[in-house]
């Protein structure tokens, strides 16, 4: 069974683990390890569920060649910071050089295109990767999909887009020229809902929780069901140190997207919490559990997110 791809982060002589993994370029290694383990139980002899004898031998075969060496360059901490120290050069060579590639997939077309790049980003890779090893004849095709998902993802944060080439060029046909390829699609307007949460996030970063928090909700109010919009206000009401309705509004988002990454943060700090209260915060917990939720805005569990200590 042949491995080759010539899509995506591949066609940079790198071999794209997170896309073979169907996880985000920039998951943590429990997230990882998570999601190893339900592939493995998918492709590995004693588990698989797969019919002939034939279908057996890929998955053995996807398991030992593919999938295995991926989560072994993750779990060894040299060979992971190895690996993200070249990710982050070619994501920063994206960055500064004119690229211009063709995309094969219309979700790394769209995310191309959008502004609420984060959001279609993980919406797009989890709808991938749900499917990625149901099918083992598709799954190198869904792998060279999600690794075209990561290229596109890694230029749009640098703040480029990809330059798609026309398929019709203008050439001199016997003295006539062809004429010149259409203009690329103008960008996408913004939309209400995120003209109010790029407006939330500027007041998250400058402390302004409460006037953060009206922006948030006037943008739960067009789309409540924006998985983004919940995971802010859980953000928000954690700086206001009102950990039940932080609570509220991050298991919403949980609910609207499983990997959205700000609300798993504050569904880690949100145990941690409980943990150490067992449950039942006493006053003297809740002005500890303010202090942390403040803390965690400079260095701690949401160190980098708004409200944090400049450097």
């Amino acid at each position: 069974m042949s491995f080759k791809f010539d899509s995506g982060l591949f066609q940079f002589d790198f071999t794209d683990h997170h896309a073979v993994l169907g996880v985000s370029v920039d998951a943590d290694i429990k997230e990882i390890r998570k999601r190893y383990i339900k592939i493995a139980r998918r492709l590995h002899p004693d588990s698989c569920t797969a019919e002939s004898k034939a279908d057996k031998e890929r998955a053995n075969q996807l398991l030992s060649k593919l999938v295995n060496p991926a989560y072994e360059k993750f779990s060894q901490e040299s060979s992971r910071a190895e690996y993200i120290v070249v990710l982050k050069e070619i994501s920063k060579r994206l960055s500064q050089e004119s690229t211009s590639l063709e995309l094969k997939s219309e979700l790394s077309k769209q995310l191309n295109q959008t502004n609420n790049i984060d959001h279609l980003y993980r919406t797009s890779l989890n709808q991938l990767a749900e499917k990625q090893y149901e099918s083992f004849d598709s799954v190198l095709e869904l792998i060279a999909q999600i690794s075209e998902l990561n290229l596109v993802y890694l230029m749009r944060k640098g703040g480029k887009s990809l330059q798609l080439p026309s398929s019709s060029q203008s050439t001199d046909l016997g003295g006539m020229k062809s004429p010149p390829p259409p203009p690329p699609p103008p960008q996408q307007q913004e939309s209400a809902v995120e003209q109010y949460l790029r407006r939330a996030e500027a007041l998250m970063t400058k402390k302004n929780f409460a006037q953060a928090r009206v922006e948030l909700q006037d943008a739960l109010k067009l789309e409540p069901n924006n998985d983004r919009c919940h995971s802010l206000m859980g953000v928000v009401y954690l700086k206001q140190n009102q950990t039940t309705m932080a609570k509220v509004h991050i298991n919403k988002a949980l609910q609207l997207n499983p990997q959205d990454p700000i609300a798993l943060k504050g569904k880690q700090f949100l145990d941690q919490m409980a943990k150490k209260t067992g449950g039942h915060p006493t006053p003297a917990a809740k002005n500890t559990q303010g202090k942390q939720a403040d803390d965690s805005g400079s260095g701690g569990l949401f160190g980098g997110l708004f409200g944090g200590k400049k450097k």
